[in-house]
Order: C-alpha cells, then structure tokens, then sequence
C-alpha cells in the first residue's frame, strides 16, 4: 500500500509566505502613513522600503496596486476620524452643538489633512480615491443638516454657506493658503457660524 502524501508540510509552507506577506503589507501601510503624516505627499518606494524595513521588490510589488494600499490607509484614517465625529455631542442648544460640531470637523480635518493631499497626488490615478471623497463630502453634508432646526434647513443659502464654511475645502484654506493656526482657523469659523446662525430661534 502506497503512503498518503504528506500536505502538511506544504500547507505550513503556504501559510508562513501568506502571513510573511500579509505582515509586509501592513509594515508598508503604516510606513507609508508615517512618511506622508511627516509632510512628504510621494513618499518613493525607497523610502518606504527603508521605514518598514522591507525590500525594495517587496515595495514595489505592493505599489503596482496603488488603489489598494490607499483604500486599507482611507479605513484607518477613516475610523480615527469616525471616532472624532460620533463622540456625543454636550450642547444644551442646537447653536451650542453646531459650534461643538464645527469643533469635531476641525480636529478631524487636522487629522486627515496630510492624507487628503497624498491622495490628491495619486487621485487622476485611482478609481477609488476619488469615489472615496464624494463619499466623505455627503456625510458631512448629513452631518451638518442633521444639527439644523427646521427653520434653518429650509434657508438654503445660509444651509449652502455652512457647508461651505465647514467642508475640508474651506478648513484647507485657512490653515494652508491663508497660514492660520489651528487654534485662529477654528476662532474664524466660529466667529462666521455664530453670524450666520444669528437671528435664529434658540431652543
């Protein structure tokens, strides 16, 4: 009687190569968010082989799918961000928690500021980042209108400015174009939702 072949060996073969990948890819995410949270918008594949710590075919492998590296580092921004956005808000009034609110939206921005200009790097490249933003763009708007009495969410052109006023776009204009700190930057935006809201019935 012939004896069964041993796959065992094999398999253990195969597991070790896929976990072996599987840690190399996430040492290259997280090596990528660090050099582009660093201020560096391309980080090359040398530099990204020499912060994880991987070979330079190992990076190079894993960057001819761009679409997907920058999906997996989307869903860790995106969940730090979520956390920052789904903290109950403490307002006793809607004009307390949209301020509050503008608040959240600024430390969020901060936080995905570096990443949001990676991608806009990489977007006339990638299917995925630009269906990505249009995605983060509606949740805003529903976040927003959700904070709104019925009053205001029937003025559409105060609901149009608000919206402006607390996109990423406009957060982006005044810490980079017009050189504010982030303690300046929320002072003005502050300061414009109160004179937009000012008229408005308070609960």
């Amino acid at each position: 009687m012939t004896r069964p072949i041993e796959s065992a060996p094999i398999l253990d073969i195969a597991d070790g190569r896929r976990r072996r990948g599987q840690d190399n890819r996430a040492r290259i995410v997280a090596a990528m968010m660090e050099i582009v949270h660093g201020g560096e918008i391309a980080p090359s594949a040398e530099q990204v082989a020499a912060r994880a710590d991987v070979g330079l075919r190992t990076v190079f492998r894993h960057f001819q799918d761009m679409d997907s590296l920058y999906r997996e580092i989307a869903a860790v921004v995106g969940a730090e961000v979520r956390a920052v956005l789904e903290r109950p808000l403490t307002g006793a009034t809607w004009q307390d928690r949209l301020l509050e609110r503008a608040g959240r939206f600024a430390l969020a921005y901060e936080k995905m500021s570096p990443y949001k200009r990676a991608a806009d790097a990489f977007q006339h490249r990638s299917k995925f980042l630009g269906t990505d933003y249009v995605k983060l763009v509606a949740e805003q708007r529903s976040i927003l209108e959700a904070e709104l009495p019925g009053e205001l969410a029937r003025d559409r052109d105060r609901v149009e400015a608000l919206d402006l006023l607390l996109s990423f776009e406009g957060w982006a204009r005044l810490r980079n174009q017009q050189g504010l700190t982030p303690h300046r930057a929320q002072a003005v935006v502050e300061a414009t939702v109160r004179a937009l809201i000012a008229g408005s019935p308070r609960e």
